[in-house]
C-alpha cells in the first residue's frame, strides 16, 4: 500500500501529538491537524496536500456531523474514520449516516488501529464488534442500546468471517459463501486473529461464542 496522507482533527493537542509519534515510521504520514471539525473544513479547502485520510473526534455533536456530512459531499474521495472516546450508539448510527468510513475507539490497540485503517483504504467500513455484528445480522433496531467500550475494531467482513468459522467452514468454503478468493480469506483471518489475539480458528471461534456471535451466526452469513 502506497504512504497514506493523514490529517488529525481532535481538541486534545496532546492526542494529535500522540498520533504523530504513533505514526512516525508507518504508511501514514500526518500532513495537518486542527483542534475542530470547522477549523479542519477550512484548512482541508485550502491544504497544499490533500489528505487520503482525516481522523475525527466529533465532540461538537450534531455540528460535527453536519460538518463531516459535508466534508464527504465536498471530497467524495477522501476516507472519513470517527476516532473518539466514547462508545454511544447513537452517534455511531448518526456518523455512518454522515458519510463516516469508520467508528474506532481511541482505547483500541496501536496495532489494531493500524490495521483497521489499512482496511478503511482498501474500502472496507469498520466499526466496534458488537456493532458490526448487528449490522450484519440485520439487527439494526438494537443499535440504540449501548454496547461495552472494550470491543475490538472489526470490519464487517471479518465479522462474516467469524460467523462462518462459527458454522465450521473451511477457507475454501468461506470464499464461496461470501464470493471472495481463499487468499483473501486468509488475508482478513490473520487481521482478525491477531485483532482478538487469537493463535487459531478455534479460538477465534470460542472468542465470537464469549461475544455473544453464536445466536445468529447462521442469520448473519446469509
Amino acid at each position: 500500500m502506497d504512504t497514506v496522507n493523514v490529517f488529525l482533527t481532535d481538541t486534545n493537542k496532546l492526542f494529535r501529538e500522540g498520533m504523530k509519534r504513533l505514526f512516525d515510521s508507518s504508511l501514514f504520514t500526518v500532513v495537518g491537524e486542527a483542534g475542530s471539525v470547522q477549523e479542519a473544513a477550512t484548512a482541508l479547502a485550502d491544504a497544499p496536500i490533500h489528505p487520503d485520510l482525516v481522523l475525527i473526534d466529533p465532540t461538537g455533536g450534531a455540528e460535527d456531523l453536519e460538518r463531516v456530512k459535508a466534508l464527504r459531499a465536498e471530497h467524495p474521495q477522501l476516507r472519513i474514520v470517527i476516532l473518539t472516546g466514547a462508545l454511544d450508539t447513537r452517534l455511531l448510527s448518526a456518523s455512518l449516516s454522515a458519510g463516516a468510513d469508520g467508528y474506532l475507539m481511541k482505547d483500541i490497540a496501536c496495532e489494531a488501529l493500524m490495521q483497521s485503517l489499512r482496511l478503511v483504504m482498501m474500502g472496507e467500513k469498520v466499526f466496534p464488534t458488537h456493532l458490526a455484528a448487528l449490522l450484519v445480522s440485520g439487527r439494526a433496531e438494537d443499535m440504540g442500546a449501548e454496547v461495552p467500550t472494550r470491543r475490538k475494531g472489526l470490519s464487517q467482513r471479518e465479522v462474516q468471517i467469524l460467523h462462518c468459522l462459527l458454522n465450521g467452514n473451511s477457507n475454501k468454503m468461506i470464499a464461496n459463501h461470501l464470493k471472495i478468493t481463499e487468499a483473501t480469506v486468509k488475508v482478513h483471518l490473520k487481521s482478525l486473529l491477531r485483532k482478538i489475539n487469537a493463535s487459531n480458528r478455534t479460538q477465534a471461534a470460542i472468542w465470537a461464542m464469549n461475544n455473544g456471535m453464536g445466536e445468529s451466526s447462521a442469520a448473519a452469513v446469509n
